[in-house]
């Protein structure tokens, strides 16, 4: 891939190209723009449900990187041309309507929910306390709305957005522009590849996705809405590498 080589801003500071994602044909995901790379791990509570983001090691800053898409490569999460030794087919199946238009609707009291489940990453921060369903129901108690949007918002694929009953606004949690690739704790095993902050991500067509403040982009290379998670990673992980 050809690098445009950085442009010096003020003061001879380095000033990037903007972040984008693209995704190759069968290929990576192209990373420029000085992304910053690091795990996001999924802590549980004591019951065992997920509860809180863990910052898990960080990676070298780089202008550029190619991220594994087919689940094979040996350089993970970098990219080592595993992919054309099996024939990866990353052909890209997820609808680019807008998400508002394909989300299911919860009205509850003091909030509305939208679920599009065909985003579901399976980080599972919305089972605690009875469910986030249950709590918008419930949204006129402070504390079962704190909750709902607690959960909502540690939604890495943003399946799940809060919004305020009254003005319509989406409760969006501040994220600066950078790529966390999630991991299981209590299992070790890694899930998908975080995308925070509005980072475009533009299909091998040279469409772009619609921009939203969370996403999560399979990296196991099972997924049946590609370029998007959906949750194949679970049964990837019981098959054996290289099956």
């Amino acid at each position: 891939m050809e690098k445009k080589p950085d442009e010096k801003g003020p003061a001879g500071k380095v000033v990037h190209e903007p972040p984008k994602i693209e995704v190759s044909r069968n290929g990576p995901y192209l990373v420029t723009g000085g992304v910053p790379l690091a795990e996001g791990i999924i802590a549980n509570d004591e019951q065992g449900y997920s509860h809180h983001w863990r910052k898990g090691p960080v990676y070298p800053l780089r202008e550029s990187y190619a991220l594994c898409r087919c689940g094979r490569s040996i350089s993970k999460p970098f990219c080592d041309g595993y992919h054309e030794k099996t024939g990866f087919d990353g052909t890209e199946t997820a609808s680019r309507d807008p998400y508002i238009a394909r989300a299911e609707k919860i009205e509850g009291p003091d909030l509305t929910l939208t679920d599009y489940p065909d985003l579901c990453a399976s980080a599972k921060f919305c089972d605690r306390a009875g469910g986030i369903w249950n709590l918008t129901r419930q949204s006129e108690d402070p504390a079962a709305r704190k909750i709902a949007i607690t959960e909502s918002e540690n939604c890495p694929s943003g399946r799940l957005v809060t919004w305020e009953r009254g003005t319509g606004t989406a409760l969006e949690p501040e994220l600066l522009r950078s790529i966390s690739l999630v991991e299981y704790s209590a299992t070790g095993m890694p899930g998908p590849i975080w995308v925070r902050g509005g980072i475009p991500v533009i299909s091998a067509s040279g469409e772009a996705y619609e921009i939203r403040n969370r996403q999560t982009l399979c990296r196991c290379g099972r997924s049946e809405n590609k370029p998007f998670c959906d949750s194949s990673h679970l049964d990837a992980a019981e098959k054996t590498p290289g099956e």
